[in-house]
């Protein structure tokens, strides 16, 4: 059957009939922030005013309590989401993963979700949240200014390999260059360790070409689409036509997940979910991207519904 597009002015209350005609029993989304009230009021205060990370920043368009968001999430029939947080300094990426697990734990559809730092005794603490659960991790490279290529992280990695857990990594050069930021630090930590199951963010833009080439590599690296198409990012960092083709053989070989960046964008989810409609790249496409891929890498039911919490 055909889908109906949705367009950026009729907002989120169509969402569900989109992706019910596609014949799907929701949306999973890999990219998703939740974070401790003071950090998350932190995090927003950057993103709406701007800085040497953010150059001009913009506005949150969900800057509602957590309840309501994940209230919303539910609504929009988000079955699987992440509670992505990460850690910029040594001494936070623990207490950040005892929250995350917490929120998972009470929070219907959250895959439990952590971070790590380069510091003493990030191994350990990574194999105890493993331990407990945790099903998907988040490093930002820009904001954690540290190079993955770090003695004090090489076993962290390597564990993340054997046990398969995947890691949303922003690794690009977005909103602005970093100095560890590019397709060549990260490709290193895969050349070490070629298993490891890495989501690159944002598909790697603006450096797409390079990222894409990395995902065709490696098994196991795949691509969120977070702010991907959006008319938001197509004004600075438009997406290479050339690479369409590319871009659904990825998509339909799995190796493309739906990502949002929820709630820290400035137009409501229902444009994310327009600007990969209107891609034209097949309703198969779209159903790989919107649930059957993440449901693959994290084993979803199609009622999934609740997150599996700390064991």
């Amino acid at each position: 059957m055909d889908v109906q597009s949705i367009i950026p002015e009729t907002g989120d209350a169509d969402v569900p009939a989109w992706w019910r005609g596609l014949g799907l029993p929701g949306l999973a989304d890999v990219h998703v922030h939740f974070l401790p009230e003071r950090m998350e009021r932190r995090v927003w205060h950057h993103f709406e005013n701007g800085g040497p990370l953010m150059g001009a920043g913009w506005p949150i368009h969900y800057r509602v309590p957590a309840e309501e968001r994940v209230a919303r999430l539910g609504d929009l029939g988000v079955r699987a989401f992440s509670a992505l947080a990460y850690a910029h300094r040594p001494g936070m990426a623990a207490s950040l993963n005892a929250w995350t697990l917490d929120f998972a734990r009470r929070t219907p559809g959250c895959l439990p979700s952590a971070t790590f730092y380069p510091e003493p005794g990030v191994l350990d603490y990574v194999r105890d949240v493993l331990d407990r659960g945790a099903r998907i991790f988040k490093v930002h490279l820009q904001v954690g200014d540290f190079d993955p290529r770090l003695r004090e992280i090489d076993e962290v990695w390597g564990l993340l390999a054997e046990r398969g857990v995947p890691v949303v990594v922003h690794a690009s050069s977005i909103p602005l260059p970093g100095r560890c930021t590019g397709p060549v630090p990260i490709a290193g930590v895969l050349a070490r360790h070629p298993r490891l199951a890495v989501v690159v963010a944002h598909l790697g833009m603006p450096e797409y070409e390079e990222f894409f080439r990395m995902a065709e590599t490696f098994a196991n690296v795949r691509l969120d689409t977070t702010m991907t198409f959006t008319d938001f990012a197509e004004r600075s960092m438009p997406f290479p036509a050339h690479l369409g083709p590319r871009l659904r053989d990825l998509g339909l070989a799995g190796k493309v997940l739906l990502g949002s960046d929820f709630p820290n964008i400035p137009y409501p989810y229902a444009h994310q979910i327009h600007a990969l409609d209107r891609l034209g790249l097949g309703e198969d496409w779209l159903r790989a991207v919107c649930w059957d891929s993440a449901a693959d890498l994290f084993d979803l039911s199609p009622d999934h519904t609740r997150s599996s919490g700390e064991r």
